[in-house]
């Protein structure tokens, strides 16, 4: 039996402790799993002491001691805003390895190789600030505010949508009512869809009002600073990426994505994201476990080989934005699955680099973006066989993305213009906009959302080295927390199992 050294290290983001335990053996590879300190249930906390104790913790939003126990509604949309991106990190901070961005530095680690992962973290974190949404819309209800209604829907649908899409079916009409109802049941996966839909509806209609103007607090709006017209464009662009979600079903619409896109972002400046966190950007932390030998982040050999020119045949521009070259001076990632060998003091291997554009302390944490719609875009006009228009988009998503990361201009010029990136319009794929979408949303979950609807179509994608499944990954197991505490509605289900719209 190797004789090994167990390291901890502790930090916190917002509510939940992580602990990430790095074990060193004899042949000194540093492996990495990750364990979530395990949070009272959602269903037996009182709503007012979560929403109490997270406004008060907060970013040190204070209450004015003389005021009766109702939290300030602006501490609340200080929370929900700030914690909803976080939220989007916990779920790819998992989802990056089934995607292949990221890779671990553990032979045969549970997360490259599809094998059963403990993600309470992000089902926690979801679900913790779900019922300060829920709070937030009774307030904004009882005080007749409009503007806080909208946002309380429409991040409501943005959880709805992570949580179903990872795990199928989940609570949620009877998650928020506490002592009254400790065990809630599942709800089916094609009715929470709908509902998300009528959520951002709804969160449009109120953002609407004439009083809604004006009426968040800027302050407190980590996402789009207090502006109603904003949010406005989120929902919508919130709906079109759910409505292209559906692609392989028979109720898929191109002309509703369409419609949905033209009154959605209209640059980057519109993207939906936070760069304000209490520390910083987790990714960040992520660069700097590397810097420190407690190995993270790993950037997997799939992602470096399509884009530093091995598999589609150009160097993309963005990869030196996200990470350093080798000793070799080139750039090599980890296969998933198969370990990584090297030292980031002396790297034979790429990771995520402190300072670079995805991974410095105050880097934008994305939740839906410009570059994102654009190709969306693409994909809808392709599948109308609208070829023209859908290769303007393609390019126009390509240019934005690289434009956000501080690609240079004659870079932007030369990657656009590469035969092998400017195929014209009759050449166009729906895998070449994939690919392309696959590099501009790095780090983002909605790429596993994609890649299951797409079959895994992406030009020499394949299953990680000692893969425990023989086919690719499409849900996670429930969380054993929840299995533990509310087995009776828990479904029985196999990480091979489609979901509804992966049919």
């Amino acid at each position: 039996m190797l004789a090994f050294e167990t390291m901890k290290i502790f930090y916190e983001v917002d509510e939940l402790k992580f602990c990430h335990f790095y074990v060193t053996t004899k042949k000194q590879k540093l492996f990495k799993m990750k364990s979530i300190k395990i949070y009272q249930q959602l269903m037996i906390l009182t709503g007012f002491i979560i929403v109490l104790s997270s406004c008060k913790k907060y970013l040190d939003i204070n209450q004015n001691p003389n005021a009766g126990d109702e939290p300030p509604i602006n501490g609340l949309l200080a929370n929900v805003t700030n914690t909803s991106a976080l939220n989007v990190f916990r779920i790819a901070d998992w989802t990056s390895y089934y995607t292949q961005y990221l890779a671990s530095p553990s032979t045969a680690s549970t997360v490259d190789t599809y094998d059963d992962v403990d993600a309470s973290g992000a089902w926690n974190g979801c679900y913790n600030i779900m019922t300060d949404l829920y709070h937030m819309k009774i307030f904004a209800a009882e005080k007749g505010l409009n503007a806080y209604i909208g946002v309380s829907d429409i991040l409501m649908a943005l959880h709805i949508n992570m949580l179903s899409n990872v795990w199928g079916n989940v609570p949620y009409s009877a998650s928020f009512l506490g002592a009254e109802n400790l065990h809630p049941q599942f709800e089916d996966q094609k009715a929470l869809y709908d509902t998300c839909l009528a959520l951002l509806d709804a969160g449009i209609a109120a953002l609407q009002q004439p009083d809604a103007t004006d009426e968040l607090d800027a302050s407190s709006d980590f996402i789009h600073a207090g502006d109603a017209a904003a949010w406005i464009k989120t929902a919508h662009a919130l709906k079109a990426r759910m409505l292209n979600q559906v692609s392989k079903t028979a109720s898929y619409n191109a002309d509703a994505v369409l419609s949905e896109l033209a009154q959605a972002y209209t640059s980057n400046a519109d993207d939906a994201q936070i760069t304000t966190f209490d520390g910083f950007n987790p990714w960040a932390q992520e660069a700097y476990n590397n810097a420190s030998l407690l190995l993270d982040g790993w950037l997997s050999a799939y992602f470096i080989n399509a884009t530093n020119g091995n598999i589609y045949g150009v160097f993309d521009p963005r990869l030196p934005h996200i990470t350093d070259t080798t000793k070799y001076g080139d750039y090599r990632g980890t296969v998933n699955g198969a370990g990584g060998e090297g030292d980031p003091t002396d790297p034979s291997e790429c990771y995520l680099t402190v300072g670079k554009w995805y991974s410095s302390d105050n880097s934008p944490l994305q939740i839906i973006t410009y570059a994102e719609c654009k190709f969306m875009e693409a994909e809808a006009q392709f599948r109308k066989s609208n070829t023209t228009d859908a290769y303007n988009a393609y390019i126009a998503g390509i240019t934005a993305n690289m434009q956000k990361i501080s690609v240079e201009d004659t870079a932007i010029q030369r990657y656009t213009t590469e035969p092998t990136v400017a195929v014209g319009a009759q050449n166009l794929t729906l895998p070449l906009i994939m690919k392309e979408k696959y590099v501009a949303l790095f780090l983002s979950p909605v790429t596993w959302d994609d890649m299951r609807r797409t079959d895994y179509n992406y030009k020499d994608f394949m299953l990680p080295e000692n893969a425990v499944l023989s086919t690719f990954i499409r849900r996670l197991n429930y969380p054993p927390y929840e299995i533990s505490t509310n087995g009776e509605n828990v479904p029985t289900v196999q990480m091979t199992d489609h979901l509804w719209w992966d049919q």
